[in-house]
């Protein structure tokens, strides 16, 4: 790596932090094993000098912040049905927002991802495809009253979801990803708005662990 006799930028300097294009002034410079390092925004992380650049300099798309209110009408463990799938049940095991931009034009998706009660059948469906028919809290017991948790012929032993472990463990590592971005970003910028989405994760990734162990703990359930 070359190194300067001088730091190429000065503290004072407005920089952009090319991972994120987000933009910053320099506050600190060390110098560390015959390299500069910069600090930004007093973050307490340091850069090295092909990390940023001036932003005077930088040609790529500055980071926008936009706030999206999003109002979910269903959450983990209501009791469903959806459209085209006449008198079968699912339950909500989890829920995505995909948010699509363009130059002129701007909406948001929400999508469901479903279990079937009869054989645990994973099926993805939009908000529009799905009717109520209990909320997470009294879902069982409309099950137990109307017989769909017992299979046809009659057991003393319920009939169990397989639980889509993976597909959950695969979605808490991708939170815990974006956890540590957000975290970044809020050390580096201290905008409140990043703490707001740290929030959102921590109950996501909340909700997705107990439901993770509830299903872990079906599956050693002696038969």
């Amino acid at each position: 790596m070359k190194n300067h006799k001088n730091p190429k930028y000065e503290i004072g300097d407005i920089v952009v932090v090319t991972k994120y294009g987000s933009v910053g002034k320099i506050t600190n410079i060390k110098l560390i094993d015959g390299q500069y390092l910069y600090e930004v925004n007093d973050s307490g992380g340091l850069f090295k000098e092909n990390g940023i650049m001036l932003l005077t300099d930088y040609k790529g798309e500055l980071f926008d912040k936009e706030q999206i209110d999003i109002e979910y009408k269903f959450f983990f463990g209501d009791l469903v049905q959806v459209k085209g799938y006449k008198d079968e049940l699912f339950k909500v095991v989890g829920f995505r927002t995909e948010i699509w931009r363009y130059q002129e034009d701007a909406w948001e998706d929400i999508i469901y991802e479903l279990t079937r009660i009869h054989d645990g059948e994973w099926l993805e469906a939009d908000e529009a495809e799905l009717i109520l028919i209990a909320d997470s809290e009294h879902a069982d017991a409309f099950l137990r009253k109307f017989g769909f948790v017992y299979p046809a012929l009659k057991t003393n032993k319920p009939l169990l979801i397989p639980p889509p472990n993976e597909q959950l463990g695969h979605k808490i590592d991708c939170l815990l990803d974006k956890y540590n971005d957000y975290k970044t970003l809020y050390l580096m910028f201290h905008d409140e708005n990043y703490v707001s989405t740290l929030r959102i994760i921590e109950r996501q990734l909340l909700n997705l662990s107990y439901f993770l162990n509830g299903n872990l703990e079906k599956d050693n359930v002696d038969p």
